[in-house]
């Protein structure tokens, strides 16, 4: 094969830019970036709410490749991660290969030209050789199907996409959810409202956050020897793969983390009578994923703030009515429900060879070979693909596993000169092995977001981090070798019918 293979990946958060940076190393120039917003980002870029911050420590929930000396926190705030995004698009030269604005509507691979098609919003069509879907598992905010949702009469919205100029000042505000979002804009509101009612529907763990501010002497140091950074790196990489090995291998660790959990949670409510008792979780450590805070409880045990679990039946104009009948009226409703995590890569539709819908495929829920692959759809490859979830490490660290293999394929498939679609039995292997072992795990022991409807477990990996690392390794004899025209390669990703706008600038 001549020339450069195109490749078109869609979304410029994490992984996005991962897999840019992966294949430009490899000399991989004919890279488009399609991002719907206005900047890179993902889900950084997005979720503004008050508090919102990481949950993984920084130095490990960041590039290896690229370390920060200067994070203003160990848990860095939303800003300080989007600004992070955004130098590293500028420092490896991305932003050129980016085309804002575009909003992808539907990806169709075509068996005749051995090419993805892919249509935007606006109408325009791109084509490549091989499309790197990079919206990641978080990016659709997920609404809970309540009655009268829509009857409400003040405003109501969803945390990831918080509207700042809404006033909470004295004002009786409903918070539905208790996820990782609500851990963390909850404390921030609590002291403006007038009161605060957090409607529960479980529980999560939680553990102390552990959190400290870096000053001028920790960026010096981190600058002038980076590897007191790695350490920090390595250690907490090494503390987050014992607290997933608890849940996922030891028993008797998982009970000295439980306990852990317990000792911080009834020492934060002991202020109220009966509040441990409604935020301590009836199912095992690691079933949801365990949150780091050290002002959540303590926001939920002042005054002006009640725990509600009971049942939500229905929303009503002036509040949100329970299972026991009572009206809680309320001026604001937040939706703390975090996101729409098991409908991969919605709402494009995908089609693969012979018109074969990606949905269809997926019927009884997403699978991919490493998250990456699926039978059918050559030349497609996944970032944050269905089974590549950590239920307590770093994302990021996964990501760059996934791009390391988008790069050893890519090179494979320039050395081919045809498409590789991966071969059913090796699909169909991996994923019973995957799904027995999810079947005994912690995951299947309440309902979260890492299961979809029909209670497979499609969101997270079965084991450790390391175990995805050292196994998610690009294997051509997974894969088999489509007939293809033997130019396949030397066409840039362009549009075929209206030019792209200019990007804008810095």
């Amino acid at each position: 094969m001549t020339g450069q293979l195109s490749v078109i990946i869609i979304g410029t958060g994490f992984g996005g830019l991962a897999a840019a940076i992966e294949l430009k190393n490899a000399g991989h120039t004919s890279i488009t970036l399609l991002e719907k917003a206005g900047e890179v980002g993902g889900v950084w870029r997005d979720n503004t709410y008050p508090g919102a911050a990481c949950d993984v420590p920084t130095p490990l929930y960041s590039y290896s490749f690229e370390p920060n000396p200067g994070w203003p926190r160990r848990y860095a705030p939303q800003s300080a991660i989007h600004d992070y995004l955004k130098m590293v698009a500028g420092k490896y030269d991305l932003r050129r290969h980016i085309r804002f604005g575009a909003e992808v509507r539907a990806c169709t691979w075509d068996d005749v030209a051995r090419q993805w098609t892919v249509t935007l919003a606006s109408g325009d069509t791109l084509t490549a050789d091989v499309l790197v879907p990079a919206v990641g598992q978080l990016s659709r905010p997920a609404y809970p199907q309540i009655d009268g949702i829509g009857t409400f009469a003040g405003p109501a919205f969803h945390s990831a996409a918080w509207e700042h100029d809404v006033d909470l000042s004295g004002r009786r505000v409903a918070v539905i959810g208790t996820g990782a979002s609500a851990i963390q804009f909850v404390p921030q509101i609590q002291p403006r409202a007038g009161s605060l009612a957090l409607f529960q529907r479980t529980p999560p763990h939680i553990a102390p956050r552990l959190d400290a501010g870096y000053g001028p002497l920790h960026h010096r140091l981190f600058r002038a020897l980076p590897f007191t950074q790695a350490t920090e790196r390595l250690a907490w990489w090494t503390y987050l793969e014992t607290v997933t090995s608890s849940f996922v291998y030891s028993p008797a660790l998982s009970r000295v983390f439980t306990a852990y959990a317990k000792w911080h949670m009834k020492r934060q409510t002991a202020g109220k009578p009966g509040l441990f008792e409604k935020v301590w979780p009836d199912y095992p450590l690691g079933c949801k994923r365990i949150l780091a805070s050290d002002n959540y409880l303590p926001a939920l045990a002042q005054d002006n703030v009640e725990v509600v679990t009971d049942p939500i039946t229905a929303i009503e104009p002036a509040g949100v009515r329970t299972g026991d009948g009572h009206l809680h009226e309320a001026d604001v409703i937040i939706y703390g429900t975090g996101f729409a995590a098991a409908e991969f890569l919605a709402p494009m539709t995908v089609t693969g060879v012979d018109g074969l819908p990606l949905d269809k495929a997926w019927a009884e829920g997403a699978s991919a070979y490493y998250g990456l692959t699926v039978p059918g759809f050559p030349n497609m490859l996944i970032m944050y693909g269905p089974n590549t979830n950590t239920g307590g490490g770093s994302i990021i660290y996964f990501l760059e596993t996934q791009a390391r293999y988008i790069r050893d394929y890519v090179g494979r498939l320039a050395e081919s000169g045809a498409p590789l679609d991966l071969k059913p039995g090796v699909a169909t292997e991996f994923d019973d092995r995957i799904q027995a072992r999810l079947a005994g795990s912690v995951w299947t022991r309440c309902t979260s977001w890492y299961r979809n409807a029909h209670g497979r477990v499609t969101a997270n990996w079965p084991g450790l981090s390391a175990e995805y690392r050292g196994t998610a390794v690009f294997r051509p004899g997974d894969y088999s070798i489509m007939k293809a025209p033997a130019d396949i390669g030397g066409r840039v990703a362009e549009p075929v019918s209206q030019p792209a706008p200019p990007v804008p600038p810095r």
